[in-house]
């Protein structure tokens, strides 16, 4: 454990490169995912690839971790001898879960715990994460993590594509993406989350070759006047995985200065939302 004795807390919402999670004791908060057979855990219960199969017949819904889980896992990061949390979750924008904790945390006691909200989702938000566990690790102080930590989500981006909008719809997790003409036109809408956290379209583009091509010019964009920067790819399903495969060779020639690049499938919570075939492009920078 870290000397000054902070943990790191964050939600399954919140795509952590697995790595990062292992080495440095990341404790994560899982979603649920509701099918009509039953609950089940974000990761833990059902994988990504299960969600994608049954989707098909049935698109579940997702639920918040309830209080009890949130309290019960500060006791266990009490109980391992952490005095201070860094709570680090997905977009109020998009999900109650920051609210979940947050409100939990003003109640619990015996632990001093920062809730932070990424204004975003998914490897985006998990760029935070990592950045925090890197920082308590390097033994940056509790005050300065807080600054740095806040300062820093405007530097995380991912810009998404994904096959059709149905799902975002029929989750409720559509935002202030216009989506009644893109279908007609086979036009691609290409999604980030704005300053407030909420997604918007930031593309659109007509077909699935230039719509990948344009995401990829939006990360350089973000990149640009940048020397230092770490990049991911988040797929949706074993679908995505080979085009993803393509992109980070791809990128890696586009982009050369890169620290670390993450590549994973995103989590199943956020794959009900926007179903098969998402490729996601994360891009932190860090100078």
């Amino acid at each position: 454990m870290n000397d000054n004795k902070i943990a790191i807390l964050t939600d399954s919402g919140s795509d952590v490169p697995q790595e990062i999670k292992e080495k440095y004791n990341v404790k994560v908060i899982p979603l649920k995912i509701i099918f009509d057979d039953g609950e089940y855990i974000d990761k833990v219960t059902i994988t990504a690839e299960e969600v994608y199969q049954r989707m098909d017949k049935e698109i579940p819904k997702t639920s918040l971790p309830d209080g009890e889980m949130i309290k019960e896992m500060f006791d266990g990061i009490k109980a391992e001898g952490y005095e201070k949390v860094l709570a680090i979750t997905i977009s109020s924008g998009l999900s109650g879960t920051n609210n979940m904790v947050r409100v939990i945390a003003e109640q619990y006691e015996g632990l001093e715990i920062f809730v932070l909200d990424t204004k975003n989702i998914g490897i985006a938000s998990g760029f935070t994460v990592a950045e925090a566990a890197l920082q308590v690790d390097r033994g940056v102080d509790w005050e300065t993590l807080k600054v740095n930590l806040t300062e820093g989500i405007e530097k995380a981006k991912v810009f998404f594509y994904v096959p059709t909008l149905e799902y975002l719809q029929k989750g409720g997790r559509i935002g202030l993406v216009q989506s009644v003409l893109g279908s007609m036109m086979n036009l691609k809408p290409i999604i980030t989350c704005n300053e407030e956290g909420i997604y918007h379209t930031v593309a659109k583009v007509r077909g699935k070759t230039k719509s990948i091509k344009k995401t990829i010019d939006l990360v350089e964009d973000f990149a640009k006047g940048s020397n230092k920067y770490n990049l991911a790819i988040a797929y949706g399903g074993e679908t995505a995985r080979e085009e993803a495969e393509d992109i980070r060779e791809e990128m890696k020639i586009k982009l050369p200065n890169f620290e670390n690049f993450y590549y994973d499938q995103i989590s199943p919570a956020l794959g009900v939302h926007t179903g098969p075939g998402l490729i996601g492009i994360g891009v932190q920078i860090l100078d």
